[in-house]
């Protein structure tokens, strides 16, 4: 991997870090805070490579609400089970009123 491309995963772990407790974020939100809109993508795959690195990756979902990258986590149903212990409802792998907990980091940092 390039370093720019090292050193954008860093970032996207220390915005996943800053997601209070019982809220989501999504992946291009941070995408658009860290000034590279289109790349939901690539702060997918910053997700996917975030084991043992202490991110709540369990807090970014897609832009619907989507436990889009639950079969990274170990387990049937981690992922749901850490949003439902934080007191976040899901139903059919997708959040429930994602309006109340979806957090941007555009407009709270």
């Amino acid at each position: 991997m390039k370093p720019e491309t090292l050193n954008f995963f860093d970032k996207v772990y220390d915005v996943a870090r800053l997601i209070p407790y019982g809220r989501v974020t999504s992946y291009g939100a941070i995408a658009n805070y860290l000034g590279a809109k289109r790349s939901a993508r690539m702060v997918g795959y910053a997700m996917n490579g975030s084991g043992g690195k202490d991110v709540p990756a369990h807090r970014v979902v897609n832009r619907k609400g989507l436990l889009t990258g639950k079969h990274h986590f170990d387990g049937t149903n981690l992922m749901q089970q850490l949003l439902e212990s934080e007191g976040i409802p899901v139903i059919d792998n997708q959040i429930q009123d994602l309006d109340k907990v979806f957090w941007d980091p555009a407009k709270e940092l």
